[in-house]
């Protein structure tokens, strides 16, 4: 076999010419060169296909082709087209488990509107400039959970976060509390939509105090409100969908969700943030 005869041509064409090896094994040297040829890029092409596997694996089958191979170039110094990535991901069924389309739930009666202030303007020059909020629910486990998040639109960091199982102002109230603690804003842009808990005098009433000024989605248009969407949407796919279905109980499911948030807090590369987690980001912009 082409391999064996490479391997054997290796081990002695240190003692030996290579192309007496070649006439004792009955083959040209050209035919030998040429099956040395196939057998390197066999090789580089396997150990790239362990790498990429090792990514992947390591990453939990989230990260797309594109993904993949920013951290090829970054950490390993590999630069490779985004089709040979592509393929190699194929070949080995290494594709990042699609997102499973969200539903929409309307909520309660409103009491306070305010305008929308932030109209899809989802950047910010620095910390604490523009946050966005919103509650997803949660039904993987024995009964229903939500969650509510707080994201800083600067560097799409999650920072804070509560889960309950009620769905309640106080739910709202304990994120923002906790929000507020952890980043002690002194002029900031918060945006939700416009459900009960939002719209609610109690929610209102607390981010005046704070110095907030809040904004909202227009009635019915999840696109005002994209990014943070966006990310309920991924927490739920990379951690739930993408896996077999299980019975959890709500304790578990906490846990994952907590263990989710910190991986894409810390880890988890994004392209707006020039491949970078966004805390990297936000070390690095420091």
């Amino acid at each position: 076999m082409p391999e064996v005869v490479v391997q054997v041509v290796r081990e002695l064409k240190d003692r030996y010419p290579v192309t007496l090896i070649c006439s004792c094994l009955g083959i040209p040297r050209s035919t030998y060169y040429r099956w040395e040829k196939k057998w390197e890029e066999f090789m580089m092409e396997s150990e790239l296909e362990r790498l990429i596997q090792e990514i992947c694996v390591k990453n939990h089958y989230r990260y797309g082709h594109r993904k993949v191979r920013e951290v090829l170039r970054l950490k390993y110094g590999i630069k490779l087209n985004r089709k040979t990535v592509q393929k190699i991901m194929q070949k080995r069924n290494l594709q990042c488990r699609v997102k499973k389309k969200r539903q929409n739930w309307i909520n309660g009666e409103s009491k306070i509107i305010v305008p929308n202030r932030l109209n899809r303007d989802f950047t910010a020059s620095q910390l604490n400039e523009k946050w966005v909020t919103d509650i997803t629910y949660l039904p993987f486990g024995t009964s229903m959970l939500y969650l509510s998040t707080i994201m800083d639109l600067y560097n799409n960091e999650i920072i804070a976060y509560q889960i309950s199982d009620r769905q309640d102002v106080q739910l709202v109230l304990k994120t923002l509390e906790m929000a507020v603690k952890e980043r002690q804003p002194k002029q900031v842009l918060l945006h939700s939509d416009q459900g009960a808990v939002y719209t609610s005098y109690a929610f209102q009433h607390l981010a005046k105090e704070k110095g907030i000024t809040t904004s909202m989605s227009r009635k019915g248009n999840c696109h005002d409100n994209a990014v943070i969407e966006s990310f309920h949407s991924s927490l739920k796919a990379e951690t739930f969908y993408s896996q077999e279905k299980q019975n959890l109980t709500n304790s578990i499911v906490k846990q994952m969700v907590q263990n989710y948030i910190y991986y894409y807090n810390q880890i988890r590369i994004q392209a707006k943030l020039n491949y970078l987690s966004p805390i990297e980001f936000r070390k690095q912009a420091a």
